[in-house]
């Protein structure tokens, strides 16, 4: 059973808007987990998008400040990426990340490393 299912993903004209979710599976819902959203393109690095950390505040990258606004309901266990004006460059492959804890995480971390369930993935295109 995947872990994490993205859905949301889309064509948008530049300056257009996408909502992004993240439904986490009966097997993350068991446990606490920080969570992130990440985007690729072939050839590229995974990049950190957004994260949040333990005090359910934001962390972003410094190209979608002002622009992304990542939020989970806990009780439907579901992450969300609100993404307005969009830019040719946030075109990609968006993925959910998750790491299972049990003790005290500071969360909220954009380094792909630190993640160990990724979802499938959801591709975003954006058109200038």
């Amino acid at each position: 059973q995947v872990p994490l299912v993205e859905s949301g993903g889309g064509s948008v004209q530049a300056g257009g808007s996408l909502r992004l979710s993240c439904q986490a599976s009966r097997y993350t819902r068991s446990a606490r987990a920080c969570m992130a959203w990440f985007r690729q393109n072939p050839g590229k690095e995974r990049e950190g998008v957004a994260a949040v950390n333990r005090d359910d505040m934001p962390n972003y990258a410094d190209s979608v400040k002002g622009r992304f606004t990542i939020s989970q309901d806990n009780a439907k266990k579901t992450l969300y990426l609100q993404m307005n004006n969009l830019k040719s460059e946030d075109a990609a492959i968006y993925y959910c990340a998750a790491r299972v804890f049990y003790g005290d995480e500071a969360c909220g971390w954009l380094e792909a490393s630190m993640y160990d369930i990724w979802g499938q993935g959801t591709q975003v295109t954006v058109s200038s």
